[in-house]
């Protein structure tokens, strides 16, 4: 079932009440309670007469389906901007490799060009095309997964030289274009999404979705849905047993009512967003969507998103799933550490200007010293002290217990908008999170990561519940997921899910991508105060 556009002249249909469904049969038969009264088009409910996954011949298939050209149109698009990328990046490397031995030959960039392009283009294309990158817009990864594969090419390539004996006077070649790759390549990919999101939401493109559950989650999914800007979709409604409180989304009728829900056609996507959804009743409810074409998509809960990581026992009677703690050590401890050890030796060397700067206006703008050593929990909760730029008054501890009614952040933050013990270089170094760099010198101690869960104040950290304290099994760092969503406007506890994203999911290139979004997230200042 395609997606809808809006933009067609089909008047609309006028509005009745929704009929009855009929009672349900078979094993998972249940009492069917009255679904809500609702208004919905009118639609004669035809018994479904064939399966929408029926085989037909190849060639009959292909041309009945216009989302074959789509599809087509968007991998040779997507496959015409990566090999651009990779050449320029190779181009890119060898020209400065040129610049720097005093002898710029364009001629001989292009020929080397013309000679690694080709296999390392095709290991791109395929290392991208397993990783889903020319995968539908819905279920396109992002920037992580670019990096990652990106990394890959240039480790699989070096390899690859190394084995067939081929010479080389340095490796630069290989990390210098992988550098140009991830610039280029980003660039181009992140163009595309954007000129394609406006020609989408100019033509009226959404998709619209039924959310399927009970409780919060539904408003909450719904919301985070309605913000999404590379995918528009339109939840049309939601189908719950239960009354839900008022969240501006339009009650369908419970979940038996899915069947007629689907065959009033224009349902592009259902969304289970219910940590406790029943089993059988998934099972039916992914069987009725595929019979339809309706594709179904969940909500991950927290036991979702540690699923990831399930490792398999074997031997057992009954199969067993082991769920390793969620720690850097062996191979990933010494990559994280390397990681970051050598980002926080080059950011102080290239800030070293900068952060002379704000020590003269921290220092000259107001009494006290330059540096607040503020005291944090570290990996294993304990104390260590985190550096900052003063950005406050020198009495502002002594304040703070005025000013909690003042507080605007929820759960254990504490965040005021305008906060009047901070000084006028302060409100500007907080503003652009300039106050945060002096812990690059944690970085180098060992007391904090480039990328890791925010360390929060002692008064923040006597306020977490048990089940907060889990972010504090790894190292805190300067950046994280939470600079790169929302920061100050997210709720506490989306905060906190964050954070165990983040743990479960960790990888260089997932540190690497947060470094390069935390950079516009600070420029556009979004949630910062």
């Amino acid at each position: 079932m395609g997606p809808n556009w809006s933009g067609t002249s089909t008047p609309p249909a006028p509005r009745v009440r929704t009929p009855s469904p009929p009672p349900q049969t078979g094993p998972h038969a249940r009492p069917h309670a009255p679904s809500p009264t609702v208004d919905a088009p009118t639609v004669q409910f035809e018994p479904l007469d064939r399966d929408i996954r029926r085989k037909r011949p190849p060639a009959l298939s292909f041309l009945l389906r216009m989302s074959t050209f789509r599809r087509l149109g968007r991998i040779v698009s997507l496959l015409a901007l990566d090999f651009a990328g990779v050449a320029l990046a190779i181009f890119t490397a060898l020209i400065l490799k040129e610049a720097v031995h005093g002898a710029v030959n364009s001629s001989r960039a292009v020929h080397g060009t013309e000679v690694f392009l080709p296999f390392a283009y095709l290991l791109t294309a395929l290392l991208f095309a397993r990783s889903g990158l020319y995968a539908a817009r819905a279920m396109r990864p992002g920037l992580s997964r670019i990096v990652g594969s990106l990394f890959q090419v240039a480790f699989v390539a070096l390899i690859f030289a190394v084995v067939n004996g081929e010479h080389f006077s340095s490796y630069y070649l290989f990390y210098g274009s992988l550098a140009f790759a991830i610039f280029y390549v980003s660039l181009l990919r992140a163009a595309y999404e954007r000129l394609t999101a406006f020609l989408l939401r100019a033509a009226g493109y959404h998709r619209r979705a039924v959310i399927v559950g009970r409780g919060k989650h539904i408003g909450d999914v719904a919301h985070a849905l309605a913000d999404a800007t590379h995918s528009p979709i339109e939840v049309v409604g939601f189908l719950s047993p239960h009354a839900l409180p008022p969240n501006g989304l339009r009650p369908l009728g419970a979940l038996a009512d899915l069947q007629h829900v689907l065959a009033s056609g224009r349902v592009d996507e259902v969304i289970i967003a219910d940590p406790e959804f029943p089993q059988d009743d998934a099972v039916e409810l992914v069987d009725q969507c595929h019979r339809r074409g309706v594709s179904v998509r969940l909500a991950p809960s927290t036991m979702e998103i540690l699923i990831h990581r399930a490792e398999f026992v074997p031997g057992q009677s009954v199969p067993l799933f082991e769920l390793g703690p969620p720690v850097f050590e062996g191979i990933d401890f010494a990559l994280k550490r390397t990681f970051d050890i050598i980002g926080a030796t080059l950011l102080l060397a290239l800030l070293s200007p900068l952060l002379l700067m704000i020590t003269l206006a921290v220092r000259l703008s107001s009494r006290g010293p330059v540096l607040f050593r503020s005291v944090r929990r570290g990996i294993g909760q304990r104390p260590f002290p985190c550096l900052k730029f003063r950005t406050m008054h020198t009495d502002a501890e002594e304040r703070q217990a005025d000013l909690e009614e003042m507080n605007e952040a929820s759960g254990a933050l504490f965040k005021i908008r305008d906060d009047p013990r901070l000084t006028a270089v302060g409100r500007m170094l907080r503003r652009f999170s300039l106050d945060e760099l002096p812990q690059l010198v944690n970085v180098l101690r060992g007391e904090m990561s480039l990328v890791g869960p925010r360390p929060l104040p002692e008064r923040d950290f006597e306020m977490l519940e048990d089940w907060h304290r889990k972010r504090y099994l790894v190292l805190p760092g300067i950046t994280g997921l939470w600079q790169v969503s929302g920061r100050s406007e997210l709720d506490f506890d989306d905060l906190v899910h964050l954070d165990f994203i983040y743990l479960e999911r960790w990888s260089l290139a997932l540190d690497l991508t947060i470094l390069l979004k935390t950079l516009p997230a600070v420029l556009l200042r979004r949630g910062a105060y």
